[in-house]
């Protein structure tokens, strides 16, 4: 199955050339395809807070270069460039504040830098740096091809028949370093002969369920069906969906889990139809450090992209409340899929077992 994933690699949203971070500017997919080069820490940062990139794991491979290219702008400069790079990782860290994978490639970065000798060339820091990035980018591809096979094998245990199932905003090859979360699983349930179709919410106010999910299954062969997100209820209802399979963009040490607003409420009626919820998300994106959803922060976003569409007001003279995660209790969750394991009907004993692990790849 491995050999076939790779296979099946087509799209990816990050790459890094040349001293020169790349990114897929997916504001403008599916109808334009353009590539925008970064060359500081400051255009890295507004590019996640502007949701050129997004994706919790993109996120967090992104501001990794990001600290890259803060190294080598304050090299070119006087003075010393470890407090400058210090102001760089504070920047980094204050563009989006739910998604946890952000600060776990900060931190892992911070670290790296603190393991550097207080002498070291800064050719040899810049150099360690990018390594460190370039790990964190190649350590999320091979979790997602872990987790892909791990969540397939958990929708054979249950049904070995083809199913449909329904998914979530955008959790594949472009919010992640490789083949997708959600979606890497679903790939591979589809590459298994086990898919029957994928019901797509659109996910509002972005759409990144029209524009980015439907998209990329359409142009792999996947059979995919775009909803309204309110459709979701009647669908579970009318038509014989075995899972629902989202990401994450944060799970706590008791299993709760923030991800795209309107997660929970699809939580909440799979629960009521017999769903099965599935949560595909690497170990990077568990806090344990946060005892529950409670302490997650919540982000709220601009009302203009609530109110408006391409710069065109199409809402009523109205204030607007535009949360852009939400979280679900661990307790309407079937499984937790990591690349270190599954945890089926988390809690804190559970979750706290799963991070006492080793990594598996």
């Amino acid at each position: 199955m491995r050999e076939r994933l790779l296979a099946a690699e087509k799209v990816k949203a990050i790459d890094w050339r040349d001293g020169v971070l790349y990114l897929l500017d997916q504001r403008k997919l599916p109808l334009e395809d353009d590539w925008r080069g970064y060359r500081t820490a400051a255009q890295v940062a507004e590019a996640i807070r502007d949701m050129v990139v997004r994706g919790a794991p993109a996120i967090g491979i992104a501001a990794a270069y990001g600290v890259v290219l803060g190294l080598r702008e304050r090299l070119a400069r006087e003075g010393d460039w470890r407090d400058g790079l210090a102001a760089d990782f504070e920047l980094l860290a204050a563009s989006r504040p739910t998604a946890v994978n952000l600060f776990w490639a900060l931190n892992r970065m911070r670290e790296r830098l603190d393991r550097l000798e207080a002498d070291v060339s800064p050719a040899a820091a810049l150099g360690a740096l990018e390594a460190e990035a370039v790990d964190i980018h190649a350590s999320d591809r091979e979790a997602n091809l872990t987790m892909a096979q791990f969540g397939m094998e958990l929708i054979r245990k249950h049904s070995a028949k083809p199913q449909q199932v329904m998914t979530h905003c955008n959790t594949g090859a472009l919010a992640t370093g490789g083949f997708g979360t959600a979606l890497g699983v679903i790939r591979a349930a589809h590459l298994a002969g086990l898919l029957e179709r994928v019901y797509a919410g659109e996910t509002r106010p972005w759409l990144q369920g029209s524009r980015l999910t439907a998209w990329e299954l359409a142009n792999e062969g996947v059979p995919v069906s775009l909803t309204v997100d309110s459709a979701a209820a009647h669908l579970m209802k009318t038509q014989a969906i075995s899972w629902v399979i989202v990401g994450a963009d944060r799970i706590t040490a008791n299993g709760d889990v923030a991800n795209k607003i309107g997660t929970y409420q699809l939580a909440i009626n799979a629960m009521h139809h017999g769903v099965r919820f599935m949560v595909v998300a690497p170990s990077s994106t568990i806090d344990m450090n946060l005892e529950s959803g409670e302490d997650i922060p919540i982000e709220e976003r601009p009302a203009h992209e609530l109110l408006a569409v391409n710069g065109q007001r199409i809402a009523a003279d109205v204030e607007a409340c535009n949360p852009v995660f939400d979280v679900t209790p661990a307790d309407l969750i079937d499984a937790i899929v990591t690349e270190k394991g599954v945890v089926e009907r988390p809690d804190a004993a559970k979750m706290a077992n799963l991070m006492s692990r080793k990594r598996l790849h």
